[in-house]
């Protein structure tokens, strides 16, 4: 496995400042010139980089974008290549190589279907018999890691007439390729060509994890996935493009997989930030950033859930950054403040379900209180990494029941379709002002780029301060009241306070 980025390294690659992570419709009401407007205009400033999920053809299939048809076409109703290419000139783009799988729609896997064995695809794609050659037994199948209740395969009657089980980790729309295979590979490598072209600074290895399947073993994040993603790696940084691993795992694997990564999420962040503000125990969560990977992105929600495996216990019973019933806790809670709406999108309630995340906005997860939305914004601004912003959460979105109904997708409750008037009426709020505000403070202060320190005050509060030189900036979260205050230099003397209470 090839070293980690050094920090020079990694600030060359990408700025050190807040991203947006968007669906380009669904933020800007149309596609790139849509956005592009928007990140020039009223959004100026605000974001160093955006992570755009699922821009390919389709943008509207089985899994929100997720199953792409054609990985290397943007789909024409957002626009171009030339207009990926010219937003680049705005923002650092992050996008999404979904490396694990093909949709079933693909011209390689319907090639496949319709020659069998004498496609030129045949070996791209999984099948049972390509994985178990010799059979498997009932504790090879039940040893497999899986996100969903069911097993990762699906029968299919293919064109040719065969009937065959394919490997489907997530859906049947979603068909899982050889990795290793050289159609495969040229297939990725065909990816990566076109997104240096669109000026793509970085790419997040979306469900990389699942990669490699091998007999006897869990199929998730084997020693042979940490290979795969090395190689890829180098691929991607020799074309100038960085890699974001996203990989939901217990938090001592997750230290371990970030020093052998260029970046990793900091997924175990938002249960952290909620139990803090639920339980106004800060403890856990000061514990977590003092060891915390220094590499990471870090999030408070994204377009899937909020994740809960992350501060649990390992499946050999190792403890995890936070105890079953506070755990148990968290998540009732959460369903609590959202009037049950939380749970209408989760688990064997919704679609599209993973056993370890809970769908629902993060502003309502705290039950629409927004003082505590913008301390948990501060906490992350204030945590090692780089921080994203999901436009949802950037508008003070709230869950959307109405496309939960339509969809049955559980996700869908946290992905909202935004016009035009509906941004524009979203920005003159309060509660997006100050995410502004603070947002344009973590991008220009220099001592974010500096050394950070973790303290416990007082039983209730948390203290996080950044230093480089003489300059530092420090948040003093009082979380019993609930209120903050962000104090520290500035080029020009002090910097104006700012202060989170009671919006």
């Amino acid at each position: 496995m090839r070293p980690a980025l050094s920090g020079n390294e990694k600030r060359q690659i990408m700025k050190n400042q807040v991203q947006l992570i968007a669906y380009v419709d669904r933020l800007s009401g149309g596609g790139f010139d849509e956005l592009n407007r928007l990140l020039k205009g009223p959004l100026a400033g605000v974001f160093g980089g955006a992570h755009l999920l699922p821009f390919f053809t389709p943008i509207d299939g089985a899994d929100a974008g997720f199953d792409p048809i054609d990985h290397t076409q943007v789909d024409t109703r957002l626009g171009t290549w030339e207009d990926v290419h010219a937003l680049s000139g705005t923002v650092e783009i992050i996008a999404d190589l979904i490396v694990n799988h093909v949709s079933s729609l693909s011209p390689q896997f319907l090639d496949f279907s319709k020659k069998g064995p004498d496609s030129e695809y045949a070996g791209m794609f999984l099948t049972f018999d390509r994985v178990f050659p010799e059979g498997a037994r009932e504790s090879d199948l039940l040893g497999i890691y899986r996100p969903r209740p069911t097993l990762p395969f699906s029968p299919m009657m293919l064109q040719s007439g065969d009937r065959r089980l394919l490997w489907t980790t997530f859906n049947p729309q979603q068909i899982d390729i050889d990795v290793r295979h050289p159609q495969s590979e040229a297939y990725l490598e065909s990816i990566l060509r076109k997104f240096q072209g669109a000026g793509i600074r970085m790419i997040r290895l979306d469900a990389v994890g699942y990669a490699i399947k091998k007999p006897g073993t869990s199929c998730f994040m084997i020693p042979e996935a940490f290979e795969f993603m090395a190689e890829l790696t180098a691929k991607a940084r020799a074309l100038g493009i960085a890699v974001l691993v996203e990989i939901h795992s217990y938090y001592q694997k997750q230290i371990e997989i970030a020093r052998q990564v260029d970046w990793v999420y900091d997924f175990a962040l938002p249960p952290l930030v909620l139990h803090a503000l639920f339980q106004r125990d800060p403890r856990p969560l000061a514990r977590w950033l003092a060891i915390s990977p220094r590499n990471a992105v870090t999030v408070l929600d994204t377009h899937d859930g909020i994740g809960v495996i992350d501060v649990g216990a390992d499946s050999d019973g190792a403890p995890g950054l936070l105890a079953p019933a506070d755990i148990d806790n968290l998540v009732e809670t959460i369903h609590k403040r959202s009037h049950g709406q939380s749970k209408q999108a989760t688990g064997a309630a919704a679609n599209n379900l993973d056993l370890y995340q809970v769908n629902c906005t993060f502003l309502d997860a705290l039950g629409g209180r927004e003082t505590d939305y913008l301390i948990a914004r501060a906490i992350q601004f204030f945590s090692p990494g780089i921080p994203q912003v999901y436009y949802v959460g950037l508008l003070g979105g709230r869950n959307d029941m109405e496309l939960l109904a339509r969809s049955g997708v559980g996700r869908d409750i946290n992905r909202h379709y935004y016009q035009a008037a509906e941004i524009q009426s979203a920005m003159e709020c309060p509660i997006v002002q100050k995410q502004i505000e603070l947002m344009r403070m973590r991008n220009t202060h220099p001592a974010f780029s500096g050394e950070v320190r973790v303290d416990i005050p007082t039983e209730h509060a948390i203290e996080i301060t950044w230093t480089l030189g003489k300059q530092w900036i420090k948040l003093l979260a009082d979380l019993s009241v609930p209120s903050a205050s962000i104090t520290g230099t500035s080029p020009t003397g002090e910097l104006r306070p700012i202060i989170i209470r009671d919006l």
